[in-house]
């Protein structure tokens, strides 16, 4: 648990009143990672939504031998696994969104660029204060959406980089 204060610093809450932000304080804790920590992996159950507070995180994308979910391609046996940066993460940002999004199911992995501190949001107990409470489920979603499309914007223009 965590101080509800603690949340109010950050604008991906600011769509929540204080009712709704100690509720998610009461499933929240802190966390610190070294750099070159991994936080979690593609394919995992995506049981905690993540908040940078400090430092800098790293998602990538894995391609090779070893599927690990709905999102990875099948390739040849005993191809070498790649790893292929895909974003950063900042400050103030969430990650590990899909904690919101069926099927709850981890889409890149996350590792510690620099010494970083996180707040770490029980996935299964946000989703059901969201179930109870529509406004603040439909507050939360929409800071998830603007990450995405963030997200999804970043990865084409390096798309296009690479092809360009």
């Amino acid at each position: 648990m965590i101080s509800p204060e603690l949340l109010r610093r950050y604008p991906f809450f600011c769509c929540l009143d204080d009712t709704q932000q100690k509720a998610i304080a009461m499933i929240t804790e802190e966390a610190s990672y070294e750099a070159g920590t991994t936080l979690f992996q593609e394919g995992q159950p995506a049981d905690t939504l993540y908040l940078l507070m400090e430092g800098s995180i790293d998602l990538y994308f894995t391609v090779g031998s070893e599927p690990r979910g709905v999102y990875t391609y099948p390739t040849p046996v005993n191809e070498p696994v790649k790893e292929f940066f895909v974003g950063e993460i900042n400050p103030g940002e969430p990650f590990g969104i899909s904690a919101l999004i069926e099927p709850y199911q981890l889409t890149a992995s996350a590792r510690a660029h620099s010494p970083s501190r996180v707040l770490k949001i029980e996935a299964a107990g946000l989703r059901a204060l969201c179930e109870v409470d529509c406004r603040m489920g439909y507050g939360l979603m929409r800071q998830v959406a603007k990450a995405a499309l963030e997200r999804l914007h970043y990865t084409r223009v390096q798309l296009v980089g690479a092809r360009g």
